[in-house]
């Protein structure tokens, strides 16, 4: 026969197997990130942050809740270091569940007691409003004296009566005012109590990390994960010093960085970068499909029973159309385009930017170039010289489409837009209008007719203008003149230069059909006349319409 104790033994033993046999809890520690590098690229943002925690021996799961809500999970990667071997495991997140607040039954007693002061004034405030209306009521039927038998008093005693009434009156309208003044006060109190008793939505993400470590060690986590809620744009300042007769021309060109970020977290003393990387696009250029050009397929009428099948629903067209219509989608959403540049300006020092701050404009570099100065105009649209700078683009780092601010000697003289250059490319910024250059265009002559020797078989328009140029500058400088030759989209309709005209240095001008352009050198206080004049035929019977000019 088993003793009690002999019992007890084989019991402890198989609870003790048992415990042995479950997997260990693994321990849960909480820690606190902070935001210590960034890389925003023109549609995202990169972001780094550091948790430093005392690792203790064997597993251990790490509860980080002050991550971003925006950021994209499938995104998030960890590294680290520690003073003994760990390993990283599984990275997953969750949102905090929106919980109701500790103190739940004092805010309810607070707001009940509120209700119920309220309460009490309103009685208040129904009392004096009766106050108030029986003395209205007493002065607006008053009766012809004051006395027993109606007979007069004396005015005295009407005085009394009258300040009475009055300041039954103030009195009255004095605790009512006061009374809607409290409840007003408790109404805000009670609204404000009721949302900090509401349950609140999480504000912030919840990143849990599994970590194993053979013995306890001191360690430094690197967590990084991606945002949409950022961008930069390229801005930039163009200062031009026109130089003189014996000083050459330069140019100042500062980049600028414009960053924006609506991630819910701030960015604050963090080491921060640009780059051109557009991570939106992915990496692959788009598949392109067969072009396929045929005849457009004529319906054939329908049968009127066909006509009444295919017009009544069925069951299987309407899931295969929209199975159609989202493998297109996917298709679309796959051709994607790759980034022509991939460049990261890494903005010296510590930076701070907070979350729907607004946009921050950081100075990114500075190139001290050497441009070639000329004067451009096109007197056909506006008479006016513009003063243009011309370099090449020479740096690694390629020149980014943005907004650029225009200084001349140290002046302001507008905005304007940088177009995109890589290294080599030239590169074309207008700097506002040169008063000492006078350009003036005028028409020389204008004639419309017939053309044939003894039948009229054409109409003519022929035009012919001069344009005049004067350099006003004590120093000589390029300038560069553009015109419009009219260009005939049908072989009946014939365009032609005449012989009149001034040889062009150009035309086709990069790439537009008939713009025609004549560069030359002018001397100080030169004078240039260029001579332009062309002719258009077309049939007799036909109407064209005749560009301006």
């Amino acid at each position: 026969m088993r003793t009690i104790a002999n019992i007890l033994v084989t019991a402890s033993l198989v609870a003790v197997a048992a415990l042995a046999a479950m997997p260990a809890q693994a321990a849960e520690l909480e820690a606190i990130s902070a935001v210590d590098a960034v890389t925003v690229y023109p549609d995202g943002a990169s972001v780094t942050r550091v948790i430093t925690l005392d690792l203790p021996s064997g597993d251990s799961t790490l509860v980080a809740k002050d991550f971003p809500l925006a950021l994209d999970p499938s995104s998030l990667r960890v590294e680290g270091e520690a003073g003994a071997r760990f390993t990283i495991g599984a990275i997953d997140t969750r949102p905090p569940r929106a919980a109701p607040p500790v103190n739940l039954p004092e805010l309810d007693r607070r707001i009940e007691a509120l209700k119920d002061e309220r309460a009490n004034l309103a009685g208040a405030i129904h009392a004096a409003t009766a106050r108030r209306k029986f003395a209205e009521r007493f002065a607006e039927a008053s009766p012809a004296g004051l006395g027993e038998k109606g007979e007069a008093r004396p005015l005295a005693e009407w005085r009394a009566a009258f300040a009475a009434v009055a300041e039954e009156v103030a009195s009255a309208g004095a605790a009512i005012r006061d009374a809607e003044r409290k409840q007003s006060d408790i109404d805000r109190e009670v609204a404000r109590l009721e949302s900090d008793r509401a349950a609140k939505p999480p504000s912030k993400l919840e990143v849990r990390i599994d970590l194993a470590a053979a013995t306890a060690a001191k360690a430094t986590l690197r967590v990084t994960y991606a945002v949409r809620q950022a961008r930069w744009t390229p801005l930039y300042d163009a200062r031009l010093d026109t130089g003189g007769k014996d000083r050459k021309p330069g140019l100042e060109l500062v980049r600028r960085a414009e960053i924006t970020q609506t991630t819910g977290e701030d960015w604050s003393n963090v080491a921060l970068a640009v780059s051109t990387v557009r991570t939106a696009r992915g990496g692959s250029a788009p598949e392109l499909n067969s072009l396929i050009v045929q005849y457009r397929e004529t319906p054939r009428p329908l049968a009127a029973g066909a006509a009444l099948d295919a017009a009544k629903p069925r069951s299987m067209p309407a899931p295969m159309a929209a199975e159609a219509v989202a493998r297109r989608a996917d298709e679309q959403e796959a051709a994607v385009e790759v980034g022509g540049f991939q460049v990261t300006f890494r903005i010296p020092g510590r930076i701070s930017l907070g979350a729907s701050e607004g946009a921050k404009s950081l100075r990114v570099s500075t190139a001290t170039i050497a441009p070639d100065l000329a004067v451009r105009s096109a007197p056909v649209r506006d008479p006016s010289a513009f003063l243009e700078a011309r370099f090449t683009q020479g740096e690694d780092a390629p020149l980014l489409p943005g907004r650029v601010s225009i200084y001349r000697d140290g002046v302001f003289v507008g905005r304007g837009l940088m177009t995109g250059a890589a290294r080599g490319e030239p590169v074309r910024l207008g700097f506002g209008a040169d008063d000492k250059v006078k350009i003036e265009r005028t028409v020389v002559k204008r004639n419309e007719g017939s053309a044939g020797l003894i039948v009229t078989t054409s109409k003519t328009d022929e035009r012919s203008f001069k344009t005049t140029v004067r350099n006003g500058h004590d120093f000589p400088i390029r300038i560069a003149i553009e015109d419009q030759l009219p260009v005939s989209e049908n072989e009946e309709i014939q365009v032609e230069m005449l012989p009149s005209t001034t040889a062009p240095t150009a035309t086709n001008l990069r790439d537009r059909r008939g713009v025609l352009e004549w560069a030359f050198e002018a001397r100080p206080g030169e004078v240039r006349e260029i001579a332009f004049a062309w002719r258009v035929r077309w049939p007799k019977d036909k109407t064209v319409v005749m560009p301006g000019g």
